[in-house]
This record gives C-alpha cells, sequence and structure tokens, in this order.
C-alpha cells in the first residue's frame, strides 16, 4: 500500500475514534441535561436517545466483531462504510424529529418518504442489533415481521388477517407503539443513568474496593476465595446490572484466586458466573429489564425492587452454601491472612464509594423519589468525588496537586464516554424488542395468545413450565432485556387470566401482574449460563482458561437454586413481600426463604453436611417446598391462613433430621470427605 493511502487509512480510523469519544461524551451529557435541566417531548428523547447509540454501534463494532487482516478485504473494518451507515441510521432514527409536525398531521397514512426511511431505520437498526448482541433477537424480530405481512397465508392454526406495509411502518417507526415505544423509553429516560453510575463508579475504583472488602471479610474462611466472589459480586451488582460486565470485572480477581486456592478451573469461573448472573437480581440496581417491569406493571420502580430483594439475596445466601459445600468436598481451606487486604485499611481507603450508593437508596426509598431524580443526584455526588477525593489525597501526602486534578478530569471524561458506549447494547436490544411488542399490538398478539392459550389449555401449571423452558430456549440467543419482553408480552396476561379462579385449600392463587413479570424475568436472566450460547459462561471460562460448555453446565447446577425461586412466587406471594410492609416480618420470610433455597442446593449438590443419601435427599426436597410455601402444611391441618409461619416448624425440623444424620457419619469417617472432587 502507497504511503498516502495508508496515511488515509490511518486518518480515517483516527477520525472514527476521536468522533466516537465525542459523540459517546455528548450522549451521556444529553441524558444527564434530560433528567434535570432539558425538557423535551417522550418521543424527541427517545429518537435522540436511538440516534446516538446507534451511530455509536456503526464506528465502534465491525461487521463481524473483529477488525484484523487475514479476512476478505470486504469484511474487514470499513471505517468509511461504517460511517456512512452510521450517519444514515442516526437519520432514520431522527426522522420522528425532523418532520415532527407533518408526521404528526399523517398519522396512519405515511407517505412514500416516511416508508422509505421507516424501511432504512428497520433494517439498519436490525444490523446495529446483530452487530452488538448476535443474531437471535434480528432473527426473532424478522420472524414477527414476516408472520405480521403472511398471517393471511398461514394454515389456519396460525392464519392472521395480516397487514398493510403504510399501517406497518406507521405503527413501527412513526408511533410510540414500535421502536418508539415503552422499551426504549425506560432505557432512554432511566436505564442510561443507572448504567452510567455503575460504570463512572467502577473507573473511580468502586468495583476494586468491592472485591477487597469481601476478601477481607471472608477470604479466610473455608473456600474463602470463592466465597468473596460471591460477595463481591453482590456488592458490585448493587450498581452493575449485568452479568456479564460483573463476570468481567470481579471474575479478574476472584477467578485466579479460587484456581490457587484449589477450586478447579470450570467450578471457579461457574461461582464466579453464578454470582455475577445474579446482579441483574440485586436491588437497588436491577437490570434494564426492572425498569420495564415498573413501566408495564405501573408501579413505583421501588415496588419492582421490593419483590426482587428476598429472592436475590436468598439466592446470593444459597450460592455462599454451594461454595461451602465444594470446599468442603475438595477438602479445601481459607486464604492466609497474611495475603488479604486489611479490612479497616480498605474501608479508610475506599469509604467515600458508599457515599452515592447510600444517597441513592436515601432518594429512593426515604424521600420516594422516582429513580431518575434519585439516580442523576446520585451521579453528581459520585462526579464530585471523583474531581476531589485523589486531589485531597494528594495534597494530605504532599505530591503535587494540579497533575491529579487533571487526570482526575480526564477519567470523569472518560467514565462518561465509556457508560455511554455499554449503553449500546441495551438501547439496540430495547428498540429491536419494541419492533415485536409494535407488531404484537397490530392484532398479532391476541392470535399468538390463543396458540399458546390451546398448548397449555389454559392451565397455570403448564403456563409456568412452557413459560420458563421458553425463556430458556431463547435466552440462549437474546440478551435479558429481549427475552423478557417477549416471553412477558406473550404469557404475563394468560398467566393472571389463568391464575384468577386458582385457589388451593380455601386460598386463592390469583397472581398479581407483578409476579407474571418477576417470573418471566428471572428466567431471562438464566439463560446467561446456559449453555451453548451462556454469554457470561463465555466470559468467565476465558478468564479461567478452561471450557465455556463446562463452565455453563457447571454454572447451570449452580444457578438451578435460583430457578426454584420463582416457581414459587405463584403460591407462596410472601417470598416477593406482596403487600407484606412489616420490616420484622420480612426479615423472618427473608431468613426462612434463604433456608429453603440454600436445602434445595443441598439437594441439588448432593451434600448437606455430608454427603446425601438418597433418604436424605428425599427429606432434603420435602423441607424445601415446605420451606417456600409453608401453607401447604398448615392449610390441610386446618390452620388459618393468618397462622402460614408455623409451617416453617416442619421444614426446619426435617433439616434438624438431616444434619443430626449426616453428623453421626460425619464422625465416624473422621470428617474425611467422602466424595473428593
Amino acid at each position: 500500500m502507497s504511503e498516502t493511502g495508508t496515511s488515509f487509512k490511518k486518518s480515517g480510523v483516527n477520525f472514527r475514534i476521536a468522533a466516537s469519544a465525542v459523540i459517546a461524551f455528548c450522549w451521556s451529557a444529553f441524558q444527564i441535561a434530560i433528567a434535570k435541566w432539558i425538557l423535551l417531548d417522550a418521543t424527541w428523547t427517545k429518537a435522540i436517545h436511538l440516534a446516538f447509540g446507534i451511530i455509536l454501534v456503526y464506528l465502534n463494532t465491525p461487521f463481524l466483531g473483529f477488525s484484523g487482516t487475514g479476512k476478505p478485504p470486504f469484511f474487514r473494518r470499513n471505517n468509511f462504510i461504517d460511517i456512512i451507515l452510521g450517519i444514515l441510521a442516526a437519520l432514520s432514527a431522527l426522522y420522528i424529529v425532523i418532520d415532527y409536525t407533518g408526521i404528526a398531521a399523517r398519522a396512519g397514512s405515511p407517505n412514500t418518504m416516511d416508508i422509505i426511511v421507516g424501511i432504512t431505520l428497520i433494517i439498519t437498526l436490525m444490523e446495529a442489533t446483530r452487530r452488538t448482541v448476535g443474531p437471535a433477537l434480528p432473527i426473532i424480530v424478522t420472524f414477527f415481521i414476516a408472520y405480521s405481512f403472511l398471517g393471511p397465508w398461514l394454515p389456519d392454526a396460525l392464519a392472521f388477517k395480516g397487514v398493510s406495509l403504510s399501517r406497518f411502518i406507521s405503527q413501527i417507526t412513526m408511533d410510540t407503539e414500535g421502536i418508539y415505544g415503552v422499551p426504549l423509553g425506560v432505557s432512554a429516560s432511566v436505564v442510561f443513568l443507572f448504567v452510567l453510575f455503575g460504570t463512572m463508579l467502577d473507573r473511580a475504583g468502586g468495583g476494586e474496593f468491592f472485591i477487597k472488602v469481601a476478601l477481607s471479610l471472608l477470604g479466610s474462611f473455608k473456600g474463602g476465595a470463592a466465597k468473596a466472589a460471591v460477595l463481591g459480586s453482590a456488592l458490585t451488582g448493587l450498581v452493575s446490572g449485568s452479568s456479564i460486565a460483573n463476570v468481567v470485572t470481579t471474575g479478574t480477581f476472584t477467578i485466579p484466586l479460587m484456581k490457587r486456592l484449589g477450586y478447579p478451573p470450570y467450578k471457579a469461573a461457574a461461582i464466579e458466573v453464578s454470582a455475577s448472573s445474579n446482579s441483574q437480581l440485586a436491588p437497588p440496581i436491577m437490570g434494564a429489564a426492572a425498569f420495564i417491569i415498573a413501566e408495564y406493571c405501573n408501579v413505583p420502580y421501588i415496588e419492582v425492587a421490593k419483590a426482587a430483594a428476598i429472592p436475590a439475596f436468598a439466592a446470593y445466601a444459597a450460592l455462599l452454601w454451594i461454595t461451602h459445600v465444594e470446599a468442603s468436598k475438595l477438602g479445601l481451606k481459607g486464604l492466609p491472612k497474611s495475603e488479604l487486604p486489611p479490612l479497616w485499611g480498605t474501608l479508610k481507603q475506599g469509604l467515600h464509594f458508599l457515599i452515592p450508593l447510600f444517597m441513592l437508596l436515601y432518594e429512593l426509598i426515604v424521600l420516594g423519589r422516582s429513580p431518575e431524580r434519585a439516580i442523576f443526584r446520585a451521579i453528581m455526588v459520585l462526579a464530585l468525588l471523583m474531581m476531589i477525593v485523589d486531589p485531597i489525597k494528594a495534597k494530605l501526602n504532599n505530591r503535587p496537586v494540579m497533575p491529579v486534578v487533571k487526570d482526575s478530569f480526564v477519567n470523569l471524561i472518560k467514565s462518561l464516554a465509556a457508560g455511554a458506549k455499554n449503553m449500546c447494547g441495551v438501547a439496540m436490544a430495547t428498540a429491536a424488542a419494541g419492533i415485536i411488542v409494535g407488531v404484537i399490538s397490530l392484532g398479532l398478539g391476541q392470535q399468538i395468545t390463543a396458540i399458546v392459550e390451546v398448548i397449555s389449555g389454559g392451565n397455570l401449571f403448564a403456563l409456568i413450565i412452557i413459560t420458563a423452558i421458553a425463556g430458556l430456549i431463547l435466552g440462549m440467543g437474546l440478551p435479558t432485556t429481549a427475552n423478557y419482553i417477549i416471553m412477558a408480552s406473550l404469557t404475563a396476561p394468560i398467566m393472571v387470566q389463568a391464575g384468577a379462579s386458582l385457589e388451593f385449600m380455601g386460598m386463592s392463587l390469583a397472581v398479581p401482574l407483578l409476579i407474571c413479570h418477576l417470573y418471566c424475568f428471572y428466567f431471562g436472566i438464566l439463560a446467561d449460563v446456559t449453555p451453548p450460547v451462556g454469554l457470561a459462561a463465555y466470559a468467565g471460562a476465558a478468564i479461567a482458561e478452561t471450557s465455556p460448555i463446562k463452565t455453563g453446565i457447571q454454572g447451570f447446577t449452580y444457578d438451578i437454586r435460583t430457578a426454584i425461586l420463582p416457581l414459587f412466587f405463584f403460591f407462596n406471594h410472601d417470598i416477593v413481600l406482596w403487600e407484606i410492609n412489616s420490616i420484622p416480618v420480612s426479615v423472618f420470610i427473608f431468613f426462612m426463604t434463604s433456608a429453603g433455597a440454600m436445602v434445595f442446593a443441598s439437594f441439588a449438590q448432593g451434600w448437606f453436611i455430608w454427603k446425601n443419601t438418597i433418604a436424605e435427599s428425599l427429606l432434603l426436597l420435602a423441607s424445601t417446598i415446605i420451606m417456600l410455601f409453608p401453607a401447604l402444611i398448615t392449610l390441610p391441618l386446618g390452620i388459618p391462613y393468618e397462622m402460614r409461619f408455623t409451617g416453617y416448624a416442619a421444614g426446619i425440623a426435617l433439616i434438624a433430621l438431616v444434619y443430626f444424620k449426616q453428623l453421626s457419619r460425619k464422625r465416624r469417617a473422621g470428617g474425611y470427605s467422602p466424595n473428593p472432587a
């Protein structure tokens, strides 16, 4: 290649990188501004949000996910084509803003330009989605689009009257029930700021701080590195909301420690992956789907966080128990105290990281602010801390202050840009999922709902199983948010209807809509681990240098303890604190639910305090059911439903029976593990 050609190519790369950084920073600045200082029409906000995200995808993500040589020239990074596509996609997204008055005047009757721009937006959005989250979601969206047009020619069981091109484009690209619908609206108004907050906190050193705190607290216990991985991922999950980001952030520290302690690489990766996959469940900052749940169910976000709290932290408690079980099987010990970070020193160095988190909790819970207002104020506090903490430390240590001030400012700007880039996948997924929601609202939803009802026979139990299986299958290729939107749109209303008249021993099992949405959410999250396409499992396996399939299978056996919890949402609403506002009662339910999840983990792992016999496994399974559904014992005995908590006594008695039986065998064996791994 000539020097001129090489120079031109380098200038194109430099332009793309510089433009990407500037656009990402401007996107974050825009999102912060509309949270407090700028009042925009909701549709404009969504369109600008999508335009920022889609142009960043084309600037940063190559056609086939690589930019190196050794591939056919057409598939290498092509800066010029990607820049043109990005600009075209962004203009298509902004078209609803550019011609807002005209589009409003011809609502439902798009002209030729509307149709051309609409088709361009759909095609470029599908390509951007494929680049960021893989081919599964675009394929499913394409299926729904095809179904909407081919309906009249399908067999009677699948037949649908179909739609015209003008009606389809009007609904999907010119209305608020398609691309610019609820999912993208939540992404633009709330999710972006929460992702930005997590990115800023991590760039400031918060992620490393949480890991060090976890290691200092739990590192010396049996299997301490694994316990620290769980606690560290839980703490990081409070502000992350992304399982893959959590794996990459905390796994870099914890997986090598677990391997050095004696955990096989695939088990070390599986523990980290399982801990990280639950980060989307942990309040106060859950995954993007949690905010969409609040919007669809028309409840405050704090109600979603409240409902998810006990299942999330019970799942973490059960995973801590699993790490103890695995350490017992392997005969492992903790890390030497000399290798652990000092607790008080660590807290002293990083206590300021808790200030913005406490600010967020105070705003959400005590003052009852909206999520947008609460996270805006937390970001402002965090930005201030990022600017002043290091300069203050430099001053106290008699080091030059101005270079530190400059570095702090640069780090703040870079964290704003990084937060925007981290949002691209979420923005594309919510926009693409909006197409599915829009197609369903065209009338196709009634047909699909009827098909699901026929398959399930209108039976709630069959619906529960169908939804779980479908969620796991879809999740093998879909991001959590898109998976949740699809499954909840198709099955949640039917679940509510099927459970409306269901009773157990005179107790109504009517299912609140929020529970149905949470159920779909949980099984979408499990798919991050499920092989063969569990993306979190691939991330963990790469760090551990082991097989992603083996990691995924092992992680799935760990995550079964998470799957059991949502199955009981329908029968025991106490788990999600439905209509429960007492703190003592909530704490009691948390401990009992955690005990049930931990016992089920022992059943699934074949080990409690010693290797299970078949009889002991059955006793553990029975105690699990009782601990998660105590009314199953009390109601047949004629005990009033208000006294259902007394049923826990039977479950605890079974746990105690297994404990003393295994303790006797353990003592006779002298503590030698019968099941070395």
